[in-house]
């Protein structure tokens, strides 16, 4: 007997559980009631107790079950009926099956069952002496509840070997869910039709470039909590099901509850991706045959969109620029917008809906859309219809062809530039939208730009930086609006993945002068590189061993100055590769990205991007050979390669890295590359960038890794002495604005275990003395620098919420951020005079509400009535509670809280628990399933019958979500919460804990969705 199962019995009887079961069994219960409160109660907690006894375990596999078996047969024992045969004997001894009853005798039914039981896990192979796979999902269906089916196609004789026992599932009342591709035209209609008639419910996917679903795997689901799996290589055909030389895992919920709850989150997140697309063959038939047709006939062709029946939805990394968009107009009020998205990613139909939202909300309604080719205007006038499911909008100007009403045109700049302007309205049209706008520098723009005044203008280009040193952001006040997250866009496969590798050249750039606000030295940094031999060396060795077919490749190389670039190719060519240097100082581009694309060469070096509209898909090698500082422009080079391209693998990225100058930043480089936060990136380098997306791979060499990290480190421990010697180096009337952009720093960067900008200039002797509560106001200004909402920035500026109930509690949620949330709101208003006394920190809040203020780039939404929150804006949880009226909100611990007075319930959730890796048993209890509905795991101990789950289902009470990523002190505390928004019951299933379906009122904003969900793509 272990020490375990004595510790359980004193617990039943300390509760009075024992006596109650014999009370129970000795009649003393007299009315059924009292007998079924009696065996609910001991059934809840035998299950509580169990459920800790069995987390207490130790040792290994076979150890546990036995203790297992040990713990089932003394709970037996206590019921006091067990015979011997009752007992559990063997560990051999496993579940078989699950039997429900008979509709009408209520006599048990055993369904055939699997040969693997239900509680095991197993490898099949279609190997000798093991049941086909295709004879254990029969058996697995004649038991489920409910099934999920993911492959990437579905064949007729696959779904024939099953089609018996689907059909006697969905007559019990199963429900059949299947996702599938028309990748390679495998799938057969005639078997997805079959599936619909036996009432599948089915999602295709009629993206078959790059097909993003290779997966094959069932679920079976049991509301027994016997839930299996199957993942491995078998789609629905024979071959897979029956003698194919196929791989499966079978799983069990019972040895891997984690594994099935995780294909279950990302099949769900599949089920709500507009990319799998509802069948139904009574509208969709035609679409799929000529889909499949398409694919069988090897042709590299779009399926038509028809315009009548569908709906143009973007991707989501499209939807971020829309709401970056949004924000610049409605937060900023800037209505001339450059958007900078990679070739490839749909600019285009960005416009279109960017357009299209801006019509619907009676903003605009003429449109002029400009390019440089027929050919794109024909292909813009398709998307725009196609989003505005009006199959004659808009009218050409080009090629010949005049419009009759000028109401929305699609014109050539060359057919704009014979008109004569002094007759055109400037105010003629509500939008004007330029495409490719790095052409916009040439006279043939810059004439009818500088007529116009649209009430939006809108400017898309892939490469706004220009070889020629002309800037096209001074028509948008100098700013890019939203710049293109790549990652997304490369999980959706629409770029290519890309394989990185950072190589130390053993150049030593530490002693190159640097300038501030503009880097190194180019002149002093070019001398260093052109010249060296080794380095040469180094890069041809390096090529040879991470390319190997030299002679096949298509790179570019970008090099310091135009003497470097011919450098290089001189050397290239010497060394018998082909190359040639493109610059200023040669002007025949055209002829040199030809014999490129050709393969006549096979690398071209040069300065700085490809300008307009350069576009090569087939570039497969990008060679970094010079330092580059700015994440903007490293993106912008690494962007050239990423075209999709047929027979194009990935993009291979050789980065030549030496010992930098020690105001050299890394940190931005790998930032765009990982999209990790200021800290988060030397965990990323430190580990190996373990996180990125599919394809993708960052190889550092041990010595550049090295180099990295160190850099990266220096740059998050800057010294106070630098910081003040920057400052002293300035002017006297030098404000906090002007600080960060002469010295390229962020605010984190100032508060990140720093007393901020009154101390340092109290310590270059610019400021006045400190006041006596000054440390502890400077350490949380910088817990707030996350604030984003509109009425906490005026709060900031003006130190009062004003006499209303939403004004007092504004005034306590800053009280709580400056002071801890310890003492009582009551009180805020002398803790307020305190802080006015110190006159230094007073101006630095009106500077950083300033700061805080221009860098909001999401629209919020504020709460009605006395609460004064934001939905999508970001709170402290003592800052959340404050607003709800909670007093003294940092004694309140608890990842929930109910507040009566305002019949709300709150959730504070953080996504990733673990504190360092990944945990495959934690990840996915509380989870995004699509922008509008969203997963919530309730504390342990929590049963369905109790009030407060009453509450939850019943809507007796608002609940609102705040969420965060993680909670990963980055030096500014905790991290905040988003505050997601009010969310109503959808519904649940299990017990202690209980797993919430919820409704959001808003759709998450899509970098929150991004992080909430399971899958990355």
């Amino acid at each position: 007997m272990s020490d375990l199962a004595p510790g359980l019995y004193e617990q039943l009887v300390t509760e009075g559980l024992a006596r109650k079961l014999r009370d129970h069994r000795g009649a003393a219960l007299r009315r059924p009631l009292d007998q079924v409160e009696a065996a609910d109660v001991l059934t809840a907690h035998l299950a509580a107790l169990t459920r800790r006894a069995l987390r207490s375990f130790k040792g290994t596999d076979a150890e546990r079950l036995a203790r297992q078996i040990e713990l089932a047969n003394r709970l037996a024992a206590l019921l006091g009926d067990a015979e011997h045969d009752d007992l559990v004997s063997s560990t051999r001894e496993l579940l078989l099956a699950v039997t429900r009853d008979h509709a009408l005798t209520g006599e048990p039914i055993f369904p055939p069952r699997p040969e693997t039981p239900l509680a095991a896990s197993a490898l099949l192979v279609n190997g000798h002496g093991q049941p086909s796979v295709g004879h254990e999902l029969k058996r697995e269906l004649a038991s489920a509840d409910r099934v999920d089916l993911l492959c990437a196609f579905v064949r007729w004789y696959g779904v024939r070997i099953v089609d018996e026992a689907l059909a006697e599932f969905v007559r019990r009342g199963g429900r059949l869910r299947v996702i599938t591709t028309t990748y390679r035209g495998a799938t057969e209609r005639r078997a997805l039709d079959r599936l619909r008639e036996l009432g599948a419910d089915i999602k295709i996917s009629y993206e078959t470039k790059t097909t993003r679903l290779h997966a094959k795997a069932w679920l079976f689901r049991r509301n027994t909590g016997f839930s299996t799996a199957y993942v491995g290589s078998s789609n629905l055909s024979k071959s897979a099901l029956i003698d194919g030389l196929e791989w499966n895992v079978r799983m069990s919920a019972v040895e891997q509850p984690h594994l099935l709850d995780t294909f279950a989150a990302t099949f769900e997140e599949y089920w709500g991706d507009p990319a799998f697309e509802d069948y139904d063959p009574a509208t969709d038939r035609d679409r799929l045959d000529e889909a499949l047709a398409l694919e069988n006939s090897g042709r590299d062709e779009r399926l038509p969109l028809t315009i009548t029946s569908l709906d143009v939805r973007p991707y989501g990394y499209q939807s971020e620029v829309l709401a970056e968009l949004a924000a610049e107009r409605q937060i900023h009020g800037r209505h001339r917008n450059l958007v900078v998205m990679a070739t490839g990613t749909g600019k285009t139909v960005v416009s279109a809906l960017d357009y299209r939202a801006l019509r619907e909300a009676g903003e605009v309604d003429s449109l002029l859309f400009v390019a440089h080719r027929e050919e794109i205007l024909v292909q813009s006038q398709g998307t725009f219809r196609q989003v505005l499911r009006d199959g004659s909008f808009g009218e050409l100007y080009v090629g010949g062809r005049r419009p009759e009403r000028w109401r929305h045109v699609f014109a050539s700049v060359q057919s704009l530039h014979r008109l004569d302007l002094d007759l055109v309205d400037p105010a003629a049209f509500d939008m004007v939208i330029v495409d490719e706008f790095h052409h916009a520098e040439a006279s043939t723009y810059t004439r009818l730009l500088r007529h116009l005044r649209p009430r939006i203008l809108l400017g898309l280009t892939a490469t706004p930086e220009r070889t020629d040193g002309q800037d096209i952001k001074h028509w948008f006040g100098g700013r890019i609006a939203v710049e293109l997250r790549l990652w997304e866009a490369i999980e959706r496969q629409l770029l290519a993945p890309f394989q990185y590798f950072g190589v130390h050249d053993g150049v030593d750039l530490s002693a190159v002068p640097w300038k501030r606000g503009q880097g190194y030295d180019l002149a002093q940094l070019s001398n260093v590189f052109t010249g060296n031999d080794a380095r040469v060396r180094l890069v041809l060795e390096t090529l040879r061993r991470k390319v190997g077919d030299v002679g096949s490749m298509r790179a570019l190389g970008f090099c310091v100055s135009i003497d470097h670039a011919e450098y290089m190719a001189r050397r290239f060519n010497e060394a018998g590769i082909p190359a040639v240097a493109i610059t200023s100082r040669n002007g025949d581009r055209v002829a040199g990205l030809q014999q490129l694309t050709s393969r006549e060469v096979n690398i071209v070096f040069t300065v700085d991007l490809f300008n307009e509209g350069v576009d090569i898909p087939g570039i497969d090698t990008v060679l970094f050979l010079r330092p580059t500082d700015s994440a903007t422009v490293f993106l912008q080079q690494l962007g050239r390669g990423l075209r999709l391209d047929n027979g194009k693998a990935c993009l291979t990225v050789l980065d030549f890295i030496g010992n930098q100058h020690r105001r050299f930043r890394f940190d931005r480089r790998y930032r765009a590359l990982t999209g990790a936060s200021r800290t988060g990136v030397a965990r990323e380098v430190g580990n190996g960038f373990p996180t990125l997306p599919p394809g993708c791979h960052i190889d550092l060499e041990r010595e550049v890794s090295r180099l990295v990290l160190a850099n990266i480190r220096q740059s998050l421990s800057l010294r106070w002495p630098d910081l003040t010697a920057e400052l002293t180096s300035l002017p006297e009337q030098t404000t906090l604005a002007g600080f960060l952009e002469e010295t390229g720093l962020d605010l984190e960067d100032l508060y990140r275990r720093r007393p901020g900008w009154a101390a340092l200039r109290r310590t270059a002797g610019r400021g006045t003395a400190a006041g006596p509560h000054d440390e502890k106001i400077g350490k949380a200004l910088g817990r707030m620098l996350h604030i984003d909402d509109p009425d906490r920035l005026a709060t900031l500026r003006h130190l009062s919420g004003g006499p209303s109930t939403r004004g007092r509690r504004l005034l306590a949620m800053l009280d709580a951020a400056l002071w801890g949330g310890v003492q009582s709101a009551s009180t805020a208003e002398a803790r307020l005079a305190e802080l006015l006394a110190h006159t230094d920190r007073v101006s630095e809040m009106t500077e950083l509400a300033d700061l805080l203020g221009e860098r909001r780039h999401r629209v919020t939404h504020p709460l009605p009535g006395d609460i004064p929150l934001h939905v999508h804006a970001t709170y402290s949880k003592n800052e959340a509670l404050a607003a709800f009226g909670v007093d003294k909100p940092a004694h309140m611990r608890e990842g929930v809280k109910y507040v009566a007075e305002a019949r709300a319930d709150l959730f504070f959730v953080t996504i990733d628990k673990s504190e360092n890796l990944y945990s495959p048993t934690t990840m996915y209890h509380d989870r995004a399933i699509t922008p509008t509905r969203f997963q919530w795991e309730s504390q342990s101990t929590l049963s369905r019958s109790n009030p407060t789950a009453r509450r939850y289902m019943s809507g007796e009470s608002t609940v609102h979500l705040f969420i965060r990523e993680n909670k990963r002190d980055d030096g500014l505390g905790a991290p905040p919460y988003l505050y997601a928004g009010p969310m109503t019951f959808m519904d649940c299933d299990g017990d202690r804990p209980v797993r919430f379906q919820w409704r959001l009122e808003h759709p998450l904003p899509l970098d929150v969705f991004h992080f909430a969900k399971v899958t990355a793509g």
